[in-house]
């Protein structure tokens, strides 16, 4: 079907902010029952979308979260023909060398057991982490897919902030190892974040890619922070970015039956 090229593909460096999202996007969080909802409703629809080669992928949950918040997603990857895994890391609470090294350890096993390289989807925090691994092991790394990630060393820009430095610190022990440090820098491989403009926690503008690499891109989506994971526009752009052939990377093009799923809107 033909394809065309939507006006939020193009991308400048955005205003530095320092404060989080406007609290009536907070308050309407709660959207995201109904796109849970709207998930398992359009679940015949999303068993139709590209499928897979088989590749490993690594789901990492955001900020306070468990492997339980990505299972729909993986299992749809999984219906898609993806080898698709959680991590083996329980709660994402603290970013911490002990963190850092199951992960490398993971990330190393799938990439052996494989004999390919690994695609990452992180949510929140857990894209932030994502981008961070696949700059330590770009050699294992397909693509990384960040979902509403505060791409920024600015904390203001989310409203979970007291709460992270509550756990972690003002410097986390990642930070103090001179990891973490430039978490706007997308990683040696095809980078994609996905956002939305309505995002009650982190503010949109702290999760756009800014630069001119070919091979980093913006996404916007209709949807609330809570609901990235499982929103059905979100699982499209999802599953079109991993069903890519490696190394035959494009950017993301929005077919004319699911336009209407991707806003017009800019990030400048």
């Amino acid at each position: 079907m033909a394809s065309i090229a939507p006006d939020s593909r193009a991308f400048t460096a955005p205003q530095p902010r320092t404060q989080g999202p406007h609290r009536f996007w907070t308050l309407t969080e709660g959207r995201a029952i109904a796109e849970l909802a709207a998930f398992y409703a359009a679940t015949p629809l999303l068993g139709t979308l590209p499928k897979g080669d088989g590749h490993p992928v690594m789901v990492m949950p955001g900020f306070m979260a468990t492997n339980t918040s990505t299972s729909p997603m993986r299992r749809m990857l999984s219906k898609l023909g993806y080898d698709a895994h959680g991590w083996d890391s329980g709660r994402n609470m603290r970013v911490n060398d002990q963190l850092i090294e199951r992960l490398e350890s993971q990330l190393t096993r799938l990439h052996r057991s494989s004999g390919t390289k690994v695609s990452l989807v992180g949510w929140s925090l857990g894209g932030v982490i994502s981008r961070e691994l696949a700059k330590l092991h770009p050699d294992k790394v397909r693509l990384v897919i960040s979902l509403g990630s505060p791409l920024t060393t600015d904390r203001a820009a989310s409203n979970a902030r007291r709460l992270f430095e509550l756990l972690n610190g003002e410097e986390p022990e990642a930070q103090r190892d001179g990891r973490f440090l430039e978490l706007h820098e997308a990683p040696p491989v095809p980078t994609t974040s996905i956002l939305t403009k309505t995002d009650g926690v982190v503010h949109w503008r702290g999760s756009v890619q800014a630069g001119d690499r070919k091979d980093c891109e913006n996404i916007v989506v209709h949807a609330s922070h809570l609901g990235l994971g499982v929103n059905p526009s979100v699982m499209v752009a999802i599953a079109d970015r991993l069903a890519q052939d490696e190394g035959r990377w494009k950017r993301f093009e929005p077919t004319l039956f699911n336009r209407w799923m991707f806003p017009r809107n800019s990030v400048n």
